[in-house]
């Protein structure tokens, strides 16, 4: 376009030189029109030179956009290439994996053949070896037969007949065992009929713990139970020897101690400080000392009322104070004093049964837990503690031997020790009598459990009624009737073995055939 626009700027150019020639003379004019020529001429190479620069520039940026675009396209064909074969590459692994499972197949599949041709081979030799055992017990059988005399059928009859008369025989002689045996035990179980009837008898109760909680009118008597400074609570901590626990509770104040006749002084005494009202260390004092006085008054008036109504008399003093602090201490969630005064009850009347003194049993049964009375003081078993206090104040030597054997710590050898033994053991089971802590119920019915399916052939095993029945599930493919009957016995004979516990456990062994089909 640049070239076109300099061709038609010389065209106006020598037009114009012609036209100005054509005024001037001709001798101006001709010189004009050399110059308008040259002028053209020059015009027209320099549009030409320009022409041809700008074709060479266009054909070489079309070089150029040519050698771009080849690149371009070879880097785009390399990296297809590329892709291509990478993916040739995983085809071919792939293949390569297929070939492999394809010859592991191949190979498990010639085993397994190899492996069904040796059963086959295996159980044609089996069969063969049963016929071949059949065939020797027809052989021996026949010699038998022959050499006996008999015929297996005639054999069978004779042994049965001689077993159904060793049967009756043992039978007998069982039967004649155990007449003697319930002519001999006739008393022996007539009394513990009434032994079971007196466990059933229902005392009294009380949950078993180491603290009291004293209620207060409002939550501002706190403040004037601790006193300026804390010197209150300090001053009945020190006259009572009672830990006073005054948290977020409201209205109540707790009693924390392991000595139950303190714990009731300073129940008492502060009590009587927060009805007063008065309450500073002068005044603690004197009711703590009040309380104690009133204490003491009802543990010696239990001990006699206890005396009293046993009708056992000529007890040292010392003896019926320790049995009154009784009153407050608890064994197992069980008052220690009124399990002492059912095992007198029950000691008496197993007594009167067997026909030795009932007094001296009901003293022994009334004494014979006397050394709880003192064992958060005194180092060892209550029973021996028990029978070192009974010694000191003068009680007879039997009744010193039944306290000191009641849990073992002598071997029992009268009959009033065993009578006292027995006696507790009735006291502390009974129903209701005794609340066992959580983790011991949990731990027996583990045990329970645990002892039940430890017996080959046992499915599965269950504790119910608080652990005094275990339910044992057995397979019916792996015992019989007979085997269960067997087992509930081994069962039994285990528990009694490892386990503690009281009462009895009633072991239930159950087995059952189950046939299931389907309706389709």
């Amino acid at each position: 376009m640049e070239m076109i626009g300099m061709v038609v700027i010389a065209l106006l150019v020598a037009a114009g030189a012609y036209f100005a020639g054509s005024k001037l003379n001709k001798k101006d004019s001709g010189s004009i029109v050399r110059q308008a020529e040259e002028l053209a001429t020059k015009v027209i190479e320099d549009a030409r030179r320009e022409a041809d620069t700008i074709t060479k520039e266009a054909e070489l940026k079309a070089k150029d956009a040519a050698i771009q675009a080849k690149e371009k396209h070879e880097r785009d064909m390399t990296e297809k290439k590329k892709d291509l074969q990478t993916l040739e590459k995983r085809l071919q692994q792939k293949e390569e994996n297929l070939d492999k499972k394809v010859a592991l197949f191949e190979q498990k599949e010639l085993d397994i053949l190899k492996k069904e041709q040796t059963v086959t081979s295996k159980e044609q030799a089996l069969v063969q070896r049963d016929e071949e055992l059949k065939k020797a017990a027809d052989v021996q059988k026949a010699k038998l037969e022959f050499i006996s005399g008999m015929s297996a059928v005639e054999a069978k009859k004779e042994l049965m007949d001689v077993m159904e008369d060793e049967a009756k025989h043992d039978a007998a002689k069982r039967i004649k065992i155990i007449e003697e045996e319930a002519r001999e035990t006739a008393d022996k179980k007539a009394k513990e009929i009434i032994s079971l009837a007196i466990q059933r008898y229902a005392g009294e109760y009380v949950a078993e713990k180491t603290v009291s909680v004293v209620p207060l009118p409002s939550d501002e008597m706190k403040g004037r139970i601790i006193g300026r400074e804390g010197r209150n609570i300090r001053a009945l901590e020190a006259a009572t020897g009672i830990d006073l626990i005054i948290d977020d509770t409201p209205e109540a104040v707790i009693l924390s101690g392991f000595n139950p006749v303190r714990r009731e002084v300073a129940r008492l005494s502060l009590e009587k400080l927060i009805a007063d009202g008065r309450i500073h260390p002068g005044r603690i004092e004197e009711v703590v000392a009040k309380s104690t006085e009133e204490v003491e008054l009802s543990i010696k008036e239990a001990g006699d009322q206890a005396a009293f109504d046993l009708g056992v008399h000529g007890i040292h003093p010392e003896i019926l104070k320790l049995i009154g602090r009784l009153k407050y201490r608890t064994s197992y969630t069980q008052n220690v004093y009124q399990h002492s005064l059912e095992v007198a009850f029950i000691c008496g009347i197993m007594a009167a049964e067997l026909g030795i003194n009932v007094k001296q049993a009901k003293r022994a049964g009334l004494l014979h837990d006397l050394g709880k009375a003192v064992d958060h003081e005194v180092e060892g078993s209550h029973a021996v503690i028990g029978a070192d206090l009974a010694r000191k104040y003068g009680e007879n030597a039997k009744i010193v031997h039944a306290i000191m054997a009641h849990h073992e710590d002598e071997k029992p050898t009268t009959v009033l020790a065993v009578l006292v033994q027995a006696a507790d053991a009735l006291s502390g089971a009974r129903p209701g009598a005794r609340r066992e802590m959580m983790e011991t119920y949990v731990k027996r019915l583990d045990d329970l459990e645990r002892i039940a399916t430890s017996f080959p052939g046992v499915s599965s095993s269950f504790a119910i009624q608080a652990g005094r029945e275990i339910r044992v599930m057995v397979s019916s493919e792996h015992v019989t009737d007979e085997q269960s009957v067997v087992m509930a016995r081994d069962i039994a004979k285990k528990v009694e073995a490892e386990m503690t516990y009281p009462g009895q456990i009633k072991v239930n062994v159950i087995r059952e055939t189950r046939a299931v089909d389907y309706a389709r």
